[in-house]
């Protein structure tokens, strides 16, 4: 199971569908006892289960399960390898495990990884509630990868329960590192934009709003943001805001840009040659070869925010591929 096979085509989970294919599998894996051509059925299944629903334990289980009966142990690696990139983990805490037989020790480790890390939101708030688990949450996920959807779907649950518990601050540092290495999630925006304006944060919030009507052209938050402001009474008269001007735009998209690589400070020289090399619209073409969508995206709405043409367009093909991913 490549990395790709279960993340290329993810829509957000469906749990109805898991459910079912996660049953589809059971019923192969024991009719699989008698016929082993059933193994390869309830193999198929159980990667439906996972690929609809991969916040669901029992997916990732049954699927492990099937691999082990069929001696497909590095396939129950690839199993293993996906589920840490979906927990944030480093997939290199797994290479110790190079050139071992997994097949005595691939459960355990797949329920450790589930019981440190529970992929319901509220079974994981319960667990970091307790002594400490939000100020360790906290530093580590500041060092997380989200760039797989997956992982960027199961944070933005986690951090929707910080903000219930009344962690703003954290919420809205934690997202905004969310959203700048995985941009189309416009829910995620509006949901920030919202925050900020009760907060009387209203540069922010429009930023926030902006980004989630240009990764939604159906959405109409910013235009809306813009006519409450302007009905908005002090008892003098109106408030005195505007939309942020050009160099805010700037600011806040570099500062956008600088998180969505998360390994930035690492790859800093190197990119910093590069971008000395290369003008920044052309560098911007090719992080989108590479396959950099975020840093592509906020350089290249950045640039468009100064009158760049070509960037505005070159923005537009890219948001239109990571609304399609």
């Amino acid at each position: 199971m490549a990395t790709t096979d279960l993340g290329s085509s993810l829509q957000h989970p469906r749990r109805s569908l898991g459910n079912r294919h996660r049953s589809q599998a059971e019923k192969f894996l024991k009719l699989s006892t008698n016929d082993k051509s059933n193994i390869a059925w309830a193999e198929q299944s159980a990667r439906q289960a996972v690929l609809h629903d991969f916040t669901h334990p029992d997916n990732w289980r049954i699927l492990l399960t099937i691999k082990l009966e069929s001696e497909d142990f590095a396939g129950a690696r690839a199993v293993l390898d996906e589920l840490f990139l979906i927990l944030g983990r480093d997939p290199d805490l797994l290479s110790q495990l190079d050139g071992m037989e997994l097949k005595q020790s691939a459960v355990n480790l797949l329920e450790a990884a589930l019981s440190i890390d529970p992929l319901d939101p509220d079974s994981w708030w319960e667990l970091t509630t307790q002594e400490g688990g939000v100020v360790e949450f906290l530093q580590r996920i500041r060092n997380l990868d989200f760039t797989d959807q997956r992982a960027n779907i199961l944070f933005s649950r986690r951090m929707e329960r910080l903000l219930a518990d009344g962690y703003e601050d954290e919420y809205l540092e934690l997202t905004r590192k969310l959203l700048a290495q995985r941009p189309s999630n416009h829910e995620a925006w509006k949901k920030m934009g919202q925050l900020h304006e009760r907060r009387n944060e209203f540069d922010q919030a429009w930023f926030c709003y902006d980004q989630a009507q240009t990764h939604s052209t159906n959405l109409t938050t910013r235009d809306d943001f813009k006519i409450r402001m302007e009905s908005l009474i002090d008892g003098k008269g109106k408030i005195a805001w505007k939309t942020p001007d050009i160099a805010d735009r700037v600011e806040f998209l570099t500062r956008m840009q600088v998180l969505a690589n998360p390994t930035l400070e690492i790859a800093k020289d190197d990119d910093e040659q590069e971008v000395d090399e290369l003008s920044e619209i052309d560098y911007a073409r090719k992080l989108f070869t590479e396959e950099r969508l975020s840093e592509a995206f906020f350089i290249c709405r950045r640039l468009a925010a100064e009158g760049d043409p070509e960037a505005k367009s070159l923005a537009e093909q890219i948001r239109e591929v990571m609304n399609d991913e």
